[in-house]
Formats: C-alpha cells, structure tokens, sequence
C-alpha cells in the first residue's frame, strides 16, 4: 500500500514536472528567443539542458513508477480489455512520443545554438516542441482519465 502511494505520488509530480516544462519552453521561451528578446545564447543552452535534463529524469520515474503501478492494477487481459487499461497503453504511448518530441526538438535548438545563432534555432524548433506540448497536455488529460476511473462512467 504505501509502495503504491508513492507510486502515484512521483508519477504525478513528475508528469506534471515534465509536462509543465515542455508546455514553457513551448510557450515562452522560444517564442522569445524567435522574436529576437536574447541577445546571447548562453541563457538559451542553460535551459535546453535544463529541459533535457528534466525530461530524461521524468521519463525514467514515469516509466519506473508507471510499471509498478501497471504491474499491481493490470493483468495482461486488463491492459487491453478494459477501457483504463487501454488508456494506460495511450498513456504508455504518448510517454514514448514525447520523449521522442523533446529529445528531437532540443537536438534541433541546440544544433543551432552551437553556430551562436538564436532566432533560427528557435524557429525550427518551435514546431517540435508544440507538438510536444499538445502530447504532455494529452497525457495529463489520460491521466485525469485514468484517475476518475472514467471506465465506471462509461
């Protein structure tokens, strides 16, 4: 019991860590750096790692905690025959694709940070980090999903 508590505790913390991270970067950040409002690249590759690093540690705690949770709640026939275990495998999968999104978008951010550039690095990285913005915000909706036991509901 207390296992699974804390479980589910650093899930969501760190889901939403991670997910309100990449929703900033997203959002502020590199809209900003676009727009011209850094003069030097140095604040820019601070937070890219900072992210980077945020998303690398949320990624492991979620998957860690996410197959504890799944291996104590789930069978095999539960995952993929009832409505909330499949919303787990959705959850199991956008946290794959938004692992893949950040580690894309902050390669790309960097790439050009690197040649001290900032409005272009931002700009084409832009359009990876809203996609991933849109898949952290679908995992929070999954997961408010999966705690309302919309299953019961439905």
């Amino acid at each position: 019991m207390v296992d699974e508590v804390a479980a589910r505790t650093l899930h969501v913390v760190f889901a939403a860590l991670w997910a309100g991270s990449v929703c900033f970067v997203a959002a502020v950040v590199l809209p900003l750096a676009r727009d011209g409002a850094f003069n030097t690249t140095r604040p820019l590759e601070v937070i890219s790692g900072k992210l980077t690093t945020v998303s690398r540690a949320s990624s492991l705690v979620l998957f860690l905690s996410g197959s504890h949770l799944a291996g104590t709640t789930y069978t095999a026939e539960g995952l993929f025959g009832t409505t909330n275990g499949r919303l787990v495998l959705a959850m199991v999968a956008l946290w794959l694709a938004l692992t893949a999104l950040v580690e894309i978008g902050a390669k790309r951010f960097e790439a050009g940070l690197t040649g001290k550039k900032i409005r272009e690095p931002a700009r084409e990285a832009l359009p990876v980090f809203w996609a991933a913005a849109v898949v952290a915000i679908g995992l929070l909706v999954v997961a408010g999903l999966i705690s309302a036991n919309v299953a019961r509901i439905l």
